[in-house]
């Protein structure tokens, strides 16, 4: 019913973000991902390692982002992990209030939680489980 999670790890450098868009083409392409879900895979995905990169490892080279990922019936599963510090995860700032709709950053929580069907963090916040139900054929 389930294959087994895969994994890949690279350097906490921003133009690995392409791994990430290349495997999610890949997914997308080998496991039949229904169209309309294809962008919000893509930007949940991208999102989550770009704050991996950026604000948890700091842009460590010496540190790895992981991403993992498998299929389970009709749904896909990744697990991306940094090696950084973690961070509370239960009060990101909103980026819809109006006192944040300037701010550079603080959206890519917003995004994965609003974009998948489920995104769930762990060990304090150097993982996140993001989970799309029946987007595939």
């Amino acid at each position: 019913m389930s294959s087994t999670m895969q994994e890949l790890s690279f350097q906490s450098k921003p133009e690995n973000i392409a791994i990430v868009e290349r495997l999610i083409d890949e997914m997308c392409e080998n496991h039949r991902v229904i169209e309309e879900h294809y962008g919000d895979i893509l930007i949940a995905m991208t999102e989550g390692v770009n704050n991996a990169i950026v604000h948890g490892n700091k842009l460590d080279t010496s540190k790895l982002v992981s991403v993992g990922y498998e299929k389970r019936g009709k749904d896909l599963f990744f697990r991306i992990s940094d090696e950084g510090a973690g961070f509370d995860y239960e009060n990101v700032p909103d980026p819809t209030s109006p006192e944040n709709l300037e701010r550079p950053n603080g959206r890519g929580v917003f995004l994965m939680r609003s974009l998948a069907d489920e995104c769930t963090f762990e060990d304090d916040g150097r993982t996140v489980e993001i989970t799309f139900t029946g987007v595939l054929r």
